[in-house]
């Protein structure tokens, strides 16, 4: 069977997470979007864990149901600590085989940080330690760095990462099993680093609100739906399908720049000005780009016969073909008249031919979605926290529609 997980998301327990992100919207995103397999996110946060507890019931090993909608229990920390001499912050996901798992680690880190305060813990341990810790609960716990690459908290990040994983893991490098890609990066730019072709490519949505689940996701091909067998894809390649990616130049930190002062530049644009900024003359914030082209040891990827799909959202076709906000009640409106008439938005954007899709649905839209699949688009990159910008070419005369993901 195929599954289409989207394990990285956020509850609303989370700071700067939608208080819709509770279970019934969680599980109905997932029906509308098309998921076959969502993160609970959050498991470490007492309140949502007492919420998961009661408002899900297991239906196989490892993986619970509210409603028709599957879920992993699943959640994020922060690990913020000192090590040779330079402040590291690193981001991880745990994918986590039960509730009961779940119960054992929050009170193993209890003591490690404040828990109640934000659904993804700031902790003052290393990765190591927190390795230690987390598999002396539960040792069949996953532990995957997450959104590897950008600047600020992650293990590749220009700020405060490192340059390996073993740099960051220590003794525990060889039971990290796969990476969490993120937004501003996909697996080709992954793949031009020799050092990660044995670890699987985690894609996730990261979501903070029900309408940004599945802007990225992975795909398993499995036998049956179990926490085994998921984990299994990803430490050994055996079920593991693909990924569905957000294009990363629409990340929000794929350039070079400075936000306050308009600056967005390739990597080849910051070596040329040694890294600093034109118009303040501090030190630019150094992208996802930049950071994979210091570690490639490759010129071209080896994608080792594993697929990908990249994607727009359907809401944002939307918003372009009709040149209205993505937030308005005009995209939502003609959003929900697609999923009434054609079903779970990644059916709609990658599998129904264009002659299925057409009916009840206007030609431009039609147009966007095609042009979608076949990669006709222009992206401005983003960059030090601005998400980028994505323009669809339209072949027919109409409003122009810039869309500004937000």
């Amino acid at each position: 069977m195929t599954v289409i997980a989207d394990l990285h998301i956020h509850s609303r327990h989370s700071q700067a997470t939608s208080p819709q992100m509770d279970l019934p919207a969680l599980a109905d995103g997932a029906r509308r979007k098309g998921i076959d397999l969502l993160g609970t996110g959050d498991c470490t946060h007492p309140e949502w864990l007492r919420t998961l507890s009661d408002g899900l019931s297991k239906s196989s090993a490892g993986i619970y149901q509210h409603g028709d909608a599957s879920f992993m229990i699943t959640g994020e920390v922060s690990l913020v600590w000192r090590h040779d001499g330079k402040g590291r912050r690193v981001h991880l996901v745990l994918l986590v085989p039960s509730l009961d798992a779940a119960w054992k680690i929050r009170e193993a880190l209890a003591c490690r940080g404040n828990l109640d305060y934000d659904g993804r813990p700031m902790l003052g341990l290393s990765a190591a330690d927190f390795c230690e810790i987390i598999w002396a609960q539960s040792e069949e716990t996953l532990i995957i760095p997450a959104h590897v690459w950008t600047p600020w908290y992650a293990i590749f990040g220009a700020k405060s990462g490192f340059d390996s994983i073993e740099a960051c893991f220590g003794n525990y490098a060889d039971r990290i099993y796969a990476i969490e890609t993120g937004l501003s990066s996909d697996p080709p730019m992954n793949r031009r680093v020799s050092a990660l072709d044995s670890l699987r490519l985690l894609s996730c949505s990261d979501a903070h609100s029900p309408a940004k689940l599945a802007r990225e996701a992975t795909l398993f091909d499995v036998k049956n739906l179990t926490f085994e067998s998921i984990a299994r894809a990803l430490k050994t390649g055996d079920g593991y399908a693909g990924t569905l990616e957000f294009y990363p130049q629409e990340g929000k930190y794929h350039y070079d720049g400075h936000r306050s002062c308009g600056i967005s530049w390739s990597p080849k644009q910051t070596e040329a000005a040694d890294g600093i900024c034109p118009v303040c003359g501090k030190s630019l914030t150094i992208g996802v780009l930049h950071r994979v082209e210091a570690l490639a040891d490759r010129e071209a990827p080896e994608l080792g016969g594993v697929p990908y799909r990249s994607l727009i959202p359907l809401a944002e076709i939307i918003s372009q073909a009709t040149g209205r906000g993505v937030n308005t009640k005009t995209v939502g409106t003609a959003y929900d008249a697609m999923l009434e008439r054609h079903g779970a938005e990644l059916d709609i954007l990658l599998e129904r031919s264009l002659d299925a899709l057409a009916p009840g649905t206007s030609d431009r839209v039609l147009e966007g979605i095609a042009k979608m699949r076949a990669g006709d688009i222009h992206i401005e990159p983003g960059y030090d926290g601005v998400y980028g910008v994505v323009e669809i070419p339209f072949s027919e005369r109409g409003e122009k529609a810039q869309l500004t993901l937000l």
